[in-house]
């Protein structure tokens, strides 16, 4: 556990305190949480209560019904798995911008420490740099995302040739289930006032109450519970982990796992879904490893460089190589050349990036491989390469379930050549690598994404949502 933890003040625990705090700030789950566990751990030796703090808040930019809904639809269940454990829950959700904007300090100031999620990126990053040295006790961050801590590895890695060996050197040691979390002293009293407590029916009218951007639709696909994240990850083992060595790069097969929206939020973990498939590959003589490699070493070497980049959003974050190239051929024509309107609204004269781009809009993804051509094109048909990273940041900012990720910033500057080597040179690219259509269509089926996209957006029917047991219909 102590490799995982980073003390982020100098504040002493006070053993008064009302209860240990466990902040989620993004590992929003009860099960295979690391920072639950410590927070236990803290109140267990204090003979205190633990109190999970979860929060939503419209002021978090883009907000919009499709990221409010998916956090939403977790909370009913966090709440009753918590109760069982006898622990406490406070659920606030900010709807308006003129509602308070302090609770977690209120929250604060009555507990004995603070325990939150080790995250490299977006809000749970900022406020660990700016939070703890408000507080007069100790604050403590644990790394829950990673199944190897982030905090073994003390330098930015250059590429997955570089991380692996170090991850396999350990990987066995950390490769082990989290203990479930169990107090000493139950959460006996009522919930704190700033508690919301709602049923999930009631999910649609409480996020149209919000001021937030009501124009981008919840997903047709992904709901946002614990139990559908488990119930994915049963009907990968089952339907996809024996072909995804195969298939993982053929969109319309559906081989690969999708959980990633589940792995952003933290509704499940890369350990719980690591040990599942190594165990299911196990009973059915299966080889595992592409989708180990993908899960741990892929997953890891972008946290990796989310931790070690100030600013994870730059193009200056590049290999030197693949800046002089871009440098290089900045003045390159393109054409054609597209707004980021019409990126956003699927217009561009190429069918297959249209349907990518209308899979985030419908979904909240874009299949993994089909995401790299999706990336490519935008570079191609941009004025600049500023100009596509932004685009790129923006689609996923508002669009996707698994945006604002160490994996999307990751994903994203791969394109520009992050964690890769120099290829042919021509034009636009120089010599960061190139994708095409033709090269689409001989190495996948995108008559069938195209069909099976067509159809998504006819009909508001997933057949991807049945994998799961749930009914094929628009909500």
């Amino acid at each position: 556990m102590k490799e995982r933890i980073r003390t982020l003040n100098s504040a002493p625990v006070r053993p008064d305190g009302e209860y240990v705090l466990y902040w989620a700030g993004a590992n929003r789950r009860v099960e295979s949480n690391h920072g639950l566990l410590r927070a236990t751990e803290i109140a267990n030796e204090l003979a205190l209560p633990v109190l999970y703090y979860e929060g939503v808040t419209c002021a978090y930019p883009h907000a919009n019904d499709r990221l409010h809904t998916f956090l939403l639809e977790g909370v009913p269940e966090t709440a009753r798995r918590l109760k069982r454990l006898g622990i406490g829950y406070c659920f606030h959700l900010r709807r308006r911008f003129s509602d308070p904007e302090d609770v977690f300090f209120r929250l604060a100031e009555r507990s004995a420490c603070v325990v939150a999620d080790d995250y490299p990126t977006f809000f749970p990053a900022l406020l660990n740099a700016t939070v703890p040295a408000k507080l007069k006790v100790r604050y403590e961050a644990v790394d829950s995302s990673c199944i190897v801590p982030m905090n073994l590895m003390d330098k930015r890695e250059y590429a997955a040739y570089t991380i692996r060996p170090k991850i396999r050197r350990v990987l066995e040691r950390y490769l082990a289930p989290c203990p479930e979390p169990r107090v000493r002293r139950r959460w006996d009293g009522p919930p704190p006032e700033f508690h919301f407590e709602f049923r999930a029916e009631e999910i649609p009218a409480i996020v149209a109450s919000c001021e937030i951007d009501h124009s981008v639709p919840p997903s047709l696909c992904f709901r946002g519970s614990r139990s559908e994240a488990e119930a994915r990850l049963r009907a990968f083992l089952e339907n996809g982990l024996h072909r995804y060595a195969k298939e993982r790069n053929q969109p319309a097969a559906h081989a690969t796992s999708r959980m990633s929206p589940y792995l952003h939020f933290g509704r499940i973990s890369a350990l719980e879904i690591a040990l599942a498939a190594r165990e299911h590959a196990r009973e059915h003589r299966l080889i595992a490893d592409e989708f180990l490699e993908e899960l741990i070493v892929r997953r890891e070497l972008a946290f990796n460089f989310a931790r070690h980049t100030l600013n994870p959003e730059s193009l200056a974050n590049l290999p030197e190589w693949a800046r002089a190239t871009l440098r290089a051929h900045a003045k390159d024509p393109r054409a054609p050349c597209y707004r980021r309107v019409e990126f956003e609204q699927a217009q561009t004269h190429d069918a297959l990036w249209n349907a990518c781009q209308k899979e985030m809009l419908l979904r909240g993804v874009i299949q993994g491989y089909y995401r790299m051509y999706w990336g490519k094109k935008i570079i191609e048909w941009s004025p600049t390469c500023q100009d596509a990273l932004e685009t790129m940041i923006r689609i996923h900012d508002r669009w996707a379930l698994d945006g604002r990720d160490p994996n999307t910033y990751t994903n994203i500057l791969w394109c520009f050549g992050l964690h890769d080597r120099p290829w042919q040179e021509r034009a636009v690219f120089g010599t960061v690598r190139y994708m095409s259509l033709d090269g689409m269509k001989r190495k996948t089926n995108v008559d069938a994404y195209l069909r099976e996209i067509a159809g998504l957006e006819q009909t508001g029917a997933d057949p991807f949502l049945s994998l799961t047991g749930q009914p094929c219909a628009s909500r």
